[in-house]
């Protein structure tokens, strides 16, 4: 059996068209949709603090060298 035939997710049985809006009614009817708005919510700010841990305490932004005395002054200590 190959891989493009379609072989494999017929046998399986996955849902496809109709079936998944009749799931996705199923889990309105028996969770709210403020529940599943929560979830959501809760989920979107687990993602972002994943990403912000992955990123460091200081961001993705290294940190900017700090200016040079001699540089700023317009002065040079070479005589």
């Amino acid at each position: 059996m190959g891989a493009t035939d379609g072989g494999l997710i017929a046998m399986l049985g996955l849902p496809g068209g109709w079936e998944w809006v009749i799931i996705l009614l199923i889990v309105v009817l028996l969770f709210g949709g403020s529940k599943i708005a929560g979830v959501g919510k809760s989920t979107g700010k687990a993602i972002r603090e994943f990403k912000d841990e992955l990123s460091g305490p200081d961001g993705d932004k290294p940190a900017a060298p700090a200016p040079d005395a001699d540089a700023t002054s317009g002065q040079s200590t070479t005589s």
